[in-house]
């Protein structure tokens, strides 16, 4: 007996430097493609090729963090072009390798997964134990989630007219009555993306945010500057298990304190209505927009 399980070998086999096609890691683990493929799914939840793109990418991000050159990371990572990597870790990270933060600590370039199987520096694999359930594996799903499907609206919205993206569909509308009125597109998606711009702030303790331009340009700017700071809040939380700790928002007049737990549950609850009412509405302008469903969004950012 060498000591090794039968999931370390498939690990092994997916991020094998030399394994860049689904063929190649089954045969280092001397399996067919659709049993590799099989057997790496019911031990991981990703497929091979999700797995190691998100690994490798989780390396770069690591690489990035502690000086390495794009051009470098970028090769180190299998791609063939610069721009198709950039490209790649920008829908990942939520911003271009190019202005990649130093990372705050150990763990700062982990994705979402829906297993514990993460990119460790220098050169090694971080794997939870196998018995032990990954408490953030829906939450993580449902964070990613709104992100991606947030900003595939601002995309859809962006094909509007400025008189019907400020349209009033559904006068008197309101989905928090401290929020006011919410009867146009513009008027959902401006506290969609304020709402996370808020608690940001909230939770690293700086300013109120402004509210800055409502167009569908500068909406998609503010989004994007923010999502990966929420990200990483809520990533920071559960490295910290600080699920049940208690912030005091400063920001509230007066003060006001809540549940960490319950203020990541508000963002995703509220967040999920509005993007189904924005669908409503952007249909009923005329819009053709997907149903929203996480399966689908899953399949396709996971699975492909």
């Amino acid at each position: 007996m060498t000591g090794r399980d039968r999931l370390r070998e498939l690990l092994d086999a997916v991020l094998d430097e030399d394994n860049q096609q689904l063929g190649d890691m089954a045969g280092t683990a001397f399996s067919s493609p659709f049993h590799f493929s099989r057997e790496v799914a019911r031990g991981t939840g990703e497929s091979p090729v999700a797995l190691r793109r998100r690994v490798m990418l989780e390396r770069s991000a690591w690489a990035l963090a502690h000086g390495a050159a794009v051009t470098d990371v970028a090769l180190e990572a299998g791609y063939e072009s610069v721009d198709g990597f950039s490209r790649a870790f920008s829908r990942a990270y939520g911003t271009p390798p190019s202005a990649l933060a130093r990372a705050a600590d150990g763990r700062a370039h982990w994705l979402p997964a829906p297993n514990g199987v993460h990119f460790h520096p220098p050169l090694n694999l971080w794997i939870r134990d196998s018995e032990e359930a990954h408490p953030m594996h829906v939450s993580a799903l449902l964070l990613q989630h709104d992100v991606d499907d947030t900003t595939y609206l601002i995309d859809r919205v962006s094909t509007l007219s400025d008189e019907d993206f400020r349209r009033e569909l559904l006068p008197g509308r309101t989905v928090l009555s401290f929020d006011g009125e919410e009867p146009s597109v513009a008027t959902v998606l401006e506290h969609q993306v304020f709402t996370k711009q808020v608690w940001v702030a909230a939770f690293e303790g700086t300013d109120f945010p402004d509210r800055d331009a409502d167009d569908p340009a500068a909406l998609r700017a503010r989004h994007e500057a923010v999502a990966p700071r929420w990200l990483a809040v809520v990533r920071d939380i559960e490295q910290r298990q600080a699920w049940d700790d208690t912030l005091i928002d400063a920001l509230c007049d007066p003060p006001e304190s809540f549940q960490v737990g319950s203020v990541v549950a508000h963002v995703l609850s509220y967040g999920a209505h509005r993007r189904q009412i924005l669908r409503v509405m952007l249909r009923s302008l005329g819009v053709e927009v997907d149903d929203g469903d996480p399966i689908r969004w899953h399949r396709r950012r996971y699975e492909a």
